[in-house]
Protein backbone atom coordinates (compact mmCIF):
# COMPACT_ATOMS: atom_id res chain seq x y z
CA UNK A 1 0.00 0.00 0.00
CA UNK A 2 1.35 3.54 -1.07
CA UNK A 3 2.48 5.55 1.69
CA UNK A 4 0.36 8.63 2.63
CA UNK A 5 1.49 11.30 4.18
CA UNK A 6 -0.69 12.66 6.53
CA UNK A 7 -0.14 14.19 10.23
CA UNK A 8 0.25 11.40 12.67
CA UNK A 9 1.09 8.85 10.23
CA UNK A 10 3.58 5.91 11.51
CA UNK A 11 6.33 6.53 9.18
CA UNK A 12 6.53 10.34 9.97
CA UNK A 13 6.83 8.96 13.42
CA UNK A 14 9.58 6.24 13.50
CA UNK A 15 12.55 6.08 11.99
CA UNK A 16 12.65 3.87 8.82
CA UNK A 17 15.62 1.28 8.85
CA UNK A 18 15.78 1.44 13.00
CA UNK A 19 15.42 -1.16 15.24
CA UNK A 20 14.41 0.08 18.91
CA UNK A 21 16.35 -1.42 21.23
CA UNK A 22 12.55 -2.07 23.09
CA UNK A 23 10.28 -1.75 20.74
CA UNK A 24 7.39 -2.58 22.42
CA UNK A 25 7.70 0.39 24.22
CA UNK A 26 9.41 2.42 21.31
CA UNK A 27 6.38 1.69 19.23
CA UNK A 28 3.69 2.25 22.26
CA UNK A 29 5.21 5.68 22.13
CA UNK A 30 5.34 6.49 19.15
CA UNK A 31 1.67 5.72 18.52
CA UNK A 32 0.80 8.31 21.45
CA UNK A 33 3.06 10.69 19.44
CA UNK A 34 1.46 10.23 16.52
CA UNK A 35 -2.28 10.35 17.87
CA UNK A 36 -1.16 13.63 19.65
CA UNK A 37 -0.37 15.04 16.31
CA UNK A 38 -3.11 14.10 14.39
CA UNK A 39 -5.11 15.47 17.32
CA UNK A 40 -3.13 19.18 16.52
CA UNK A 41 -3.60 19.00 12.98
CA UNK A 42 -7.36 19.36 13.94
CA UNK A 43 -6.95 22.11 15.61
CA UNK A 44 -8.15 20.45 19.59
CA UNK A 45 -7.04 21.95 22.43
CA UNK A 46 -4.09 21.38 24.13
CA UNK A 47 -5.73 20.28 27.37
CA UNK A 48 -7.75 17.65 25.74
CA UNK A 49 -5.38 15.98 23.54
CA UNK A 50 -3.18 15.35 26.62
CA UNK A 51 -6.30 14.23 28.47
CA UNK A 52 -6.91 11.82 26.16
CA UNK A 53 -3.58 10.54 25.51
CA UNK A 54 -2.97 10.21 29.57
CA UNK A 55 -6.21 8.22 29.66
CA UNK A 56 -5.05 5.99 27.08
CA UNK A 57 -1.78 5.13 28.80
CA UNK A 58 -4.05 4.32 32.05
CA UNK A 59 -6.00 1.65 29.98
CA UNK A 60 -2.17 0.44 28.56
CA UNK A 61 -1.53 0.26 32.22
CA UNK A 62 -4.81 -1.49 33.74
CA UNK A 63 -4.33 -3.94 30.94
CA UNK A 64 -0.93 -4.39 31.02
CA UNK A 65 -0.91 -5.19 27.53
CA UNK A 66 0.14 -2.95 24.68
CA UNK A 67 -2.43 -1.80 21.75
CA UNK A 68 -1.78 -4.32 19.65
CA UNK A 69 -2.57 -7.04 21.78
CA UNK A 70 -5.96 -5.62 23.54
CA UNK A 71 -8.96 -7.65 23.46
CA UNK A 72 -12.95 -6.49 23.53
CA UNK A 73 -12.46 -8.38 27.18
CA UNK A 74 -9.94 -5.71 28.44
CA UNK A 75 -13.05 -2.73 28.16
CA UNK A 76 -15.63 -4.59 29.66
CA UNK A 77 -13.15 -5.21 32.63
CA UNK A 78 -11.84 -1.39 33.04
CA UNK A 79 -15.99 -0.48 32.64
CA UNK A 80 -16.29 -3.04 35.54
CA UNK A 81 -13.70 -1.54 37.90
CA UNK A 82 -14.46 2.14 37.31
CA UNK A 83 -17.59 1.49 38.01
CA UNK A 84 -17.43 -0.74 40.96
CA UNK A 85 -14.40 0.74 42.91
CA UNK A 86 -14.58 3.15 45.92
CA UNK A 87 -15.88 5.79 44.86
CA UNK A 88 -17.04 4.52 41.69
CA UNK A 89 -17.63 7.18 38.75
CA UNK A 90 -20.81 8.10 37.00
CA UNK A 91 -21.69 6.41 34.35
CA UNK A 92 -21.70 9.39 31.85
CA UNK A 93 -18.13 9.71 32.95
CA UNK A 94 -16.87 5.92 32.09
CA UNK A 95 -19.13 6.37 29.03
CA UNK A 96 -16.98 9.29 27.74
CA UNK A 97 -13.55 7.41 29.16
CA UNK A 98 -14.74 4.77 26.22
CA UNK A 99 -15.26 6.46 23.77
CA UNK A 100 -11.93 8.43 23.59
CA UNK A 101 -10.46 4.55 23.89
CA UNK A 102 -12.40 3.78 20.68
CA UNK A 103 -11.35 7.01 19.37
CA UNK A 104 -7.35 5.86 19.62
CA UNK A 105 -8.32 2.49 18.29
CA UNK A 106 -10.10 4.18 15.18
CA UNK A 107 -6.81 6.19 14.38
CA UNK A 108 -4.64 2.63 14.87
CA UNK A 109 -6.55 0.78 12.56
CA UNK A 110 -7.01 3.83 9.90
CA UNK A 111 -5.06 2.27 7.27
CA UNK A 112 -3.98 5.83 6.57
CA UNK A 113 -1.62 6.11 9.15
CA UNK A 114 0.14 2.53 8.86
CA UNK A 115 0.09 1.11 12.23
CA UNK A 116 -1.34 -1.43 11.45
CA UNK A 117 1.86 -2.35 8.88
CA UNK A 118 4.22 -1.63 11.26
CA UNK A 119 2.76 -3.56 13.86
CA UNK A 120 2.62 -6.85 11.36
CA UNK A 121 6.44 -6.37 10.75
CA UNK A 122 7.24 -5.72 14.41
CA UNK A 123 4.97 -7.50 16.28
CA UNK A 124 3.46 -10.34 13.91
CA UNK A 125 -0.26 -8.66 14.44
CA UNK A 126 -1.79 -5.36 14.59
CA UNK A 127 -4.32 -3.87 16.44
CA UNK A 128 -7.83 -4.28 16.39
CA UNK A 129 -11.06 -1.82 17.73
CA UNK A 130 -12.25 -3.49 20.83
CA UNK A 131 -14.95 -1.07 21.32
CA UNK A 132 -18.31 -1.83 19.82
CA UNK A 133 -22.07 -1.53 21.02
CA UNK A 134 -22.19 -4.74 23.32
CA UNK A 135 -19.57 -3.54 25.75
CA UNK A 136 -19.96 0.23 25.55
CA UNK A 137 -22.98 1.82 27.58
CA UNK A 138 -24.79 3.67 24.78
CA UNK A 139 -26.11 7.09 25.31
CA UNK A 140 -29.91 6.12 26.10
CA UNK A 141 -30.79 9.60 27.86
CA UNK A 142 -30.22 13.12 27.41
CA UNK A 143 -29.36 14.49 30.54
CA UNK A 144 -27.68 11.99 33.12
CA UNK A 145 -27.20 13.59 36.06
CA UNK A 146 -28.34 12.77 39.01
CA UNK A 147 -31.97 13.26 39.39
CA UNK A 148 -31.77 14.45 43.21
CA UNK A 149 -29.45 17.66 41.43
CA UNK A 150 -31.97 19.93 41.22
CA UNK A 151 -33.52 23.52 41.37
CA UNK A 152 -33.03 25.64 44.31
CA UNK A 153 -37.05 27.04 45.35
CA UNK A 154 -37.05 31.31 45.91
CA UNK A 155 -37.24 30.60 49.42
CA UNK A 156 -34.08 28.36 49.83
CA UNK A 157 -32.19 30.80 47.21
CA UNK A 158 -33.32 33.79 49.30
CA UNK A 159 -31.99 31.89 52.36
CA UNK A 160 -28.86 30.98 51.11
CA UNK A 161 -27.85 34.49 49.64
CA UNK A 162 -29.28 35.80 53.41
CA UNK A 163 -27.22 33.15 55.16
CA UNK A 164 -23.95 34.29 52.92
CA UNK A 165 -24.42 38.13 53.52
CA UNK A 166 -24.80 37.05 57.81
CA UNK A 167 -21.11 35.91 57.14
CA UNK A 168 -19.89 38.89 55.92
CA UNK A 169 -21.77 41.13 58.86
CA UNK A 170 -20.28 38.52 61.78
CA UNK A 171 -16.67 38.71 60.47
CA UNK A 172 -16.91 42.49 60.44
CA UNK A 173 -18.35 42.66 63.46
CA UNK A 174 -15.78 40.85 64.76
CA UNK A 175 -12.81 42.78 63.45
CA UNK A 176 -11.57 39.90 61.19
CA UNK A 177 -9.94 39.76 57.58
CA UNK A 178 -12.39 37.45 56.78
CA UNK A 179 -15.56 39.55 55.84
CA UNK A 180 -13.58 40.22 52.47
CA UNK A 181 -13.66 37.05 50.93
CA UNK A 182 -16.61 36.02 52.98
CA UNK A 183 -18.06 39.26 51.06
CA UNK A 184 -16.53 38.55 47.63
CA UNK A 185 -18.06 34.58 47.89
CA UNK A 186 -21.47 35.96 48.86
CA UNK A 187 -21.47 38.07 45.55
CA UNK A 188 -19.89 35.42 43.30
CA UNK A 189 -22.48 33.42 44.15
CA UNK A 190 -24.99 36.13 43.47
CA UNK A 191 -23.35 36.58 39.87
CA UNK A 192 -23.75 32.58 39.01
CA UNK A 193 -27.30 32.70 39.68
CA UNK A 194 -27.93 36.22 38.57
CA UNK A 195 -26.49 35.63 34.77
CA UNK A 196 -26.95 32.13 34.79
CA UNK A 197 -23.46 30.79 34.53
CA UNK A 198 -21.27 27.64 35.08
CA UNK A 199 -18.73 27.84 38.27
CA UNK A 200 -15.79 27.96 35.59
CA UNK A 201 -17.36 30.59 33.86
CA UNK A 202 -18.24 32.89 36.74
CA UNK A 203 -14.65 32.08 38.32
CA UNK A 204 -12.74 33.29 34.84
CA UNK A 205 -14.89 36.46 34.74
CA UNK A 206 -12.63 39.70 34.61
CA UNK A 207 -13.67 43.45 35.25
CA UNK A 208 -14.13 44.07 31.18
CA UNK A 209 -16.35 40.57 30.56
CA UNK A 210 -19.49 43.19 32.21
CA UNK A 211 -20.36 45.91 29.60
CA UNK A 212 -23.52 48.13 28.96
CA UNK A 213 -26.78 47.19 27.01
CA UNK A 214 -27.86 49.98 25.10
CA UNK A 215 -31.56 48.48 24.90
CA UNK A 216 -31.19 48.43 28.80
CA UNK A 217 -29.30 51.40 29.78
CA UNK A 218 -30.48 51.50 33.49
CA UNK A 219 -28.18 48.42 34.05
CA UNK A 220 -25.26 50.71 33.56
CA UNK A 221 -22.10 49.45 32.92
CA UNK A 222 -23.62 45.96 33.95
CA UNK A 223 -26.37 45.49 30.79
CA UNK A 224 -24.22 42.25 30.03
CA UNK A 225 -21.76 39.67 30.47
CA UNK A 226 -19.07 38.48 28.16
CA UNK A 227 -18.41 34.66 28.94
CA UNK A 228 -15.08 34.06 27.29
CA UNK A 229 -14.81 30.15 28.97
CA UNK A 230 -18.02 28.29 27.79
CA UNK A 231 -18.19 24.95 28.46
CA UNK A 232 -16.30 23.42 24.91
CA UNK A 233 -17.63 21.04 22.81
CA UNK A 234 -15.17 17.83 21.57
CA UNK A 235 -12.41 19.39 22.01
CA UNK A 236 -12.94 23.02 20.66
CA UNK A 237 -11.80 25.83 22.24
CA UNK A 238 -14.12 27.28 24.94
CA UNK A 239 -17.51 28.79 23.68
CA UNK A 240 -17.92 32.42 24.07
CA UNK A 241 -21.58 34.48 24.46
CA UNK A 242 -23.00 37.41 25.78
CA UNK A 243 -25.86 37.00 28.57
CA UNK A 244 -27.99 39.87 29.33
CA UNK A 245 -28.86 40.97 32.49
CA UNK A 246 -32.31 40.70 33.60
CA UNK A 247 -32.86 41.40 37.21
CA UNK A 248 -31.60 44.96 38.94
CA UNK A 249 -30.94 43.75 41.87
CA UNK A 250 -28.03 41.83 40.98
CA UNK A 251 -26.46 44.67 39.06
CA UNK A 252 -26.37 46.68 42.47
CA UNK A 253 -24.68 43.37 44.09
CA UNK A 254 -22.09 43.57 41.45
CA UNK A 255 -21.50 46.98 41.27
CA UNK A 256 -21.02 47.31 45.52
CA UNK A 257 -18.65 44.45 45.72
CA UNK A 258 -16.62 46.00 42.50
CA UNK A 259 -16.66 49.93 43.73
CA UNK A 260 -16.39 49.36 47.50
CA UNK A 261 -14.76 45.38 48.33
CA UNK A 262 -12.93 44.12 45.58
CA UNK A 263 -10.26 47.40 45.52
CA UNK A 264 -9.06 46.58 49.15
CA UNK A 265 -7.68 42.66 47.33
CA UNK A 266 -5.17 45.29 46.31
CA UNK A 267 -4.83 43.79 42.34
CA UNK A 268 -3.47 46.47 41.24
CA UNK A 269 -4.25 47.03 37.65
CA UNK A 270 -5.04 43.36 37.25
CA UNK A 271 -8.62 43.23 35.81
CA UNK A 272 -9.53 39.09 37.72
CA UNK A 273 -13.10 40.05 39.26
CA UNK A 274 -12.42 37.48 42.14
CA UNK A 275 -9.13 37.75 43.26
CA UNK A 276 -7.75 35.17 46.59
CA UNK A 277 -6.36 36.42 49.49
CA UNK A 278 -3.00 35.72 47.42
CA UNK A 279 -3.80 37.65 44.75
CA UNK A 280 -4.23 34.78 42.54
CA UNK A 281 -7.77 33.92 40.84
CA UNK A 282 -10.22 31.84 42.98
CA UNK A 283 -10.36 28.08 42.01
CA UNK A 284 -13.43 26.41 41.32
CA UNK A 285 -12.80 24.18 44.48
CA UNK A 286 -12.92 26.77 46.68
CA UNK A 287 -15.89 27.84 44.93
CA UNK A 288 -17.46 24.32 45.75
CA UNK A 289 -16.07 24.14 49.19
CA UNK A 290 -17.78 27.35 50.23
CA UNK A 291 -21.23 26.51 48.63
CA UNK A 292 -21.25 23.12 50.31
CA UNK A 293 -20.29 25.07 53.80
CA UNK A 294 -23.43 27.17 53.57
CA UNK A 295 -25.37 24.74 52.44
CA UNK A 296 -24.96 22.61 55.29
CA UNK A 297 -25.50 24.90 57.44
CA UNK A 298 -28.45 25.38 55.75
CA UNK A 299 -29.45 22.16 56.32
CA UNK A 300 -29.89 21.65 52.16
CA UNK A 301 -28.97 18.48 50.66
CA UNK A 302 -25.42 17.10 50.08
CA UNK A 303 -25.92 16.32 46.73
CA UNK A 304 -26.61 19.92 45.17
CA UNK A 305 -23.46 22.12 44.13
CA UNK A 306 -22.75 25.33 43.13
CA UNK A 307 -24.34 24.38 39.42
CA UNK A 308 -27.80 24.71 40.89
CA UNK A 309 -27.68 28.14 41.27
CA UNK A 310 -27.49 27.80 37.24
CA UNK A 311 -30.33 25.65 37.28
CA UNK A 312 -32.57 27.95 39.55
CA UNK A 313 -31.67 30.56 36.87
CA UNK A 314 -33.22 28.72 33.93
CA UNK A 315 -36.17 27.67 36.29
CA UNK A 316 -37.01 30.67 37.53
CA UNK A 317 -37.31 32.60 34.56
CA UNK A 318 -39.00 30.39 33.31
CA UNK A 319 -41.62 30.24 35.81
CA UNK A 320 -41.75 33.77 35.69
CA UNK A 321 -42.57 33.59 31.73
CA UNK A 322 -39.86 33.88 30.06
CA UNK A 323 -39.26 33.09 26.49
CA UNK A 324 -37.15 29.41 26.35
CA UNK A 325 -35.77 30.46 23.34
CA UNK A 326 -34.49 33.36 25.00
CA UNK A 327 -32.95 31.30 28.23
CA UNK A 328 -31.51 29.12 25.99
CA UNK A 329 -29.38 31.54 24.35
CA UNK A 330 -28.63 32.82 27.57
CA UNK A 331 -27.27 30.22 29.16
CA UNK A 332 -25.39 28.75 25.95
CA UNK A 333 -27.24 25.44 25.16
CA UNK A 334 -27.23 24.66 21.82
CA UNK A 335 -30.24 22.69 21.96
CA UNK A 336 -33.77 23.41 23.58
CA UNK A 337 -34.43 20.08 24.74
CA UNK A 338 -31.10 20.70 27.25
CA UNK A 339 -32.55 23.62 28.15
CA UNK A 340 -35.78 22.04 29.40
CA UNK A 341 -33.91 19.34 31.20
CA UNK A 342 -32.16 22.03 33.13
CA UNK A 343 -35.97 23.63 34.48
CA UNK A 344 -37.58 22.04 37.40
CA UNK A 345 -40.65 23.46 38.03
CA UNK A 346 -42.15 24.01 41.54
CA UNK A 347 -44.72 23.03 43.09
CA UNK A 348 -45.96 26.74 43.47
CA UNK A 349 -45.81 27.44 39.80
CA UNK A 350 -47.40 23.98 39.00
CA UNK A 351 -50.51 24.63 41.59
CA UNK A 352 -50.79 28.31 40.05
CA UNK A 353 -50.71 26.66 36.39
CA UNK A 354 -53.11 24.50 37.62
CA UNK A 355 -55.38 26.70 38.81
CA UNK A 356 -55.67 28.73 35.80
CA UNK A 357 -56.34 26.15 33.23
CA UNK A 358 -59.09 25.28 35.94
CA UNK A 359 -60.28 28.45 36.25
CA UNK A 360 -60.34 29.11 32.29
CA UNK A 361 -62.25 25.68 32.33
CA UNK A 362 -64.86 26.57 34.55
CA UNK A 363 -65.21 30.13 32.34
CA UNK A 364 -66.17 27.92 29.08
CA UNK A 365 -68.22 26.13 30.55
CA UNK A 366 -70.38 28.84 32.02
Amino acid sequence: MKRVSVEGAAHLVLVDGVVPLHPQEAVFAAMLTGWERQQRARLLAVSTIKARVDLVRRFAAFTGTPPWEWLPGDVEDWATELLSSPGPLARSTVRNYLNQIAMFCDYLTDARYGWGEQCVGYFGTHPVQICHEDNTPSHSSPYEGRPEVRALTRRELQDFFDHADEQVLRARASGRKGWLPAFRDATLFKVIYGWGLRRREAGNLDLADFSRNPKAPGFGRYGACYVRFGKAVKGSPPRRRTVLTVWDWSVEAVAEYVAEVRPLFEVGKRQLLWPSERGGRITGRHITRRFAEYRDALGLEEVLHPHCLRHSYITHLIEDGADPFFVQRQVGHAWGSTTSIYTHAGSDFMNNALREVLDAGLRGAN
